[in-house]
């Protein structure tokens, strides 16, 4: 790390100059000296720096000066005042302006190798940050959700319309579509990005301590409440709160619930005391609130609330087209946490999957695709190594996919294969004899032989 780190040092008297840039470098870090603001300022601009260590009185410059050039033009840039000088007024000024330290004159060598350490991992610190944030927006563009089917492109094209607006949403989906997928996308899609995401999962937490995890408690409002706690509310403040089974809150907590997205402010358990919000809410639920809003389990004020903007999410089975793709996708992912070659599904294979109703959805299929990976010797994954569920179901079947979808059936397709199947199945159990094969399934001979021709089963 210290030899990727860059520092300039400014300083106009030599001697100590160079006793400096000797003593940093064999610290092991890569140095850069100057005698006067200008040529620090010069190459600050030309070459960039991760350090500035700088004296506060230069010929040409004074050191708050170059320190608030510094933050204009490299605000990653941390700088370190050092000054003959000392007093407490330039100090304080010094780190007002942003300075990360302040050292005097006679230099101890010591503390200023620790200052310089700190300063570096601070550097480093805000790097990774900056990595993982642009990692997590990376992750959750929109190009990056597999659904190339006609329902998810109409999702995706309601996202791109969501993510302008700062109004509250509600994903609608069955259990394992990908819910909490889709708020991400929204939240880091859009211009709250930078801000935190915060996601609770409302039937995970114990209903006693509901209310304390979402909007926080003062030290002693209950018993076992030895500190103060902020909120899951408060931690998203700027950012986005995304409550995940919104359907299972319990009716007292609907009720503060939707005084906060009314007020837009949060009182902690035990106080009186509210506290300011600006964040946006998207919640989501497997379960029909306009129902439940009925049967009196939901209030319906707070689902007006909620549902200001709804998006739903099409089940797996209504998207067949997406589900080679996500095959694809889970196969390389554990193929390359597996270490092992990459995995291909064979024709039969993928009608089978593409039969499956698919109550589980998408985590249904990414499980199994984990554990295909893992117990499945061979590279090519064939009909007998998924499930017996899903063999059995396309075999009930008649080993096509018949359930008609958004996107459509190829329905002449689907019965030749179901033709297809019967036919040699049928051959199989008379042992070859056509007469006893077409009687088994209700046909004369000839038909049997026509419809062997036109499927392309050898008729030997």
């Amino acid at each position: 790390m210290k030899a990727n780190t860059k520092i300039l040092l400014i300083e106009d008297d030599q001697g100590s100059r160079e006793a400096l840039l000797m003593l940093l470098r064999a610290t092991g870090y890569t140095m850069t000296g100057c005698g006067s603001g200008e040529e620090g300022l010069r190459l600050l601009k030309a070459e960039g720096f991760n350090i500035v260590i700088t004296d506060l009185f230069l010929p040409d410059r004074n050191g708050i000066d170059i320190l608030t050039q510094v933050k204009q033009s490299a605000p990653g840039t941390e700088v370190i005042m050092i000054t003959g000088h000392a007093s407490a007024e330039t100090a304080v000024k010094a780190m007002k302006e942003g300075a990360f330290d302040y050292i005097t004159k006679p230099l101890n060598i010591d503390e200023l190798r620790i200052i310089v350490d700190k300063a570096v991992e601070k550097v480093a610190l805000r790097s990774e940050n900056i990595y993982l944030k642009k990692q997590l927006r990376d992750k959750y563009e929109f190009a990056n959700i597999i659904g190339n089917s006609q329902p998810m492109q109409q999702l995706f094209s309601r996202m791109k319309k969501i993510i302008k607006t700062d109004s509250t949403v509600l994903i609608l989906g069955e259990s394992g579509t990908g819910k909490e997928l889709v708020a991400k996308a929204i939240h880091f899609n859009g211009p709250r990005r930078e801000k935190p995401f915060i996601a609770v999962n409302c039937s995970a937490i114990p209903e006693n301590l509901l209310e304390s995890e979402l909007f926080g408690h003062t030290k002693g409002a209950f018993t076992g409440a030895v500190k103060e706690k902020m909120g899951k509310f408060e931690a998203a403040n700027q950012g986005t709160i995304f409550l995940d089974e919104i359907g299972t809150l319990p009716m007292h907590l609907q009720t503060k619930l939707l005084r906060v997205l009314q007020e837009q402010e949060v009182e902690r358990v035990g106080s009186n005391r509210p506290i300011k919000l600006d964040v946006r809410v998207v919640s989501a639920t497997n379960v029909n609130l306009e129902e439940e809003v009925l049967r009196g389990n939901f209030r319906e004020d707070l689902f007006y609330r909620l549902n200001v903007i709804p998006v739903v999410i099409p089940p797996l089975r209504e998207r067949i087209d997406d589900i080679l793709p996500l095959t694809k996708h889970f196969l390389e992912k554990n193929c390359r946490a597996m270490q092992r070659p990459m995995m291909h599904l064979d024709k039969e294979a993928l009608e089978a999957l593409e039969a499956y109703p698919w109550n589980g959805n998408v985590r249904e299929l990414e499980n199994i695709m984990e554990r295909i990976v893992a117990l499945t010797d061979g590279d090519v994954i064939t009909l007998h190594d998924l499930p017996s569920n899903i063999e059995k179901n396309f075999q009930e079947r008649g080993g096509a996919p018949t359930n008609v979808t958004p996107n459509g059936v190829d329905m002449v397709a689907a019965i030749s294969e179901i033709e297809r199947r019967m036919i040699n199945d049928a051959l199989q159990l008379s042992g070859g004899v056509k007469a006893r094969a077409a009687a088994m399934l209700s046909i004369n001979r000839t038909t049997l032989v026509e419809k062997m021709r036109r499927l392309g089963i050898p008729l030997s």
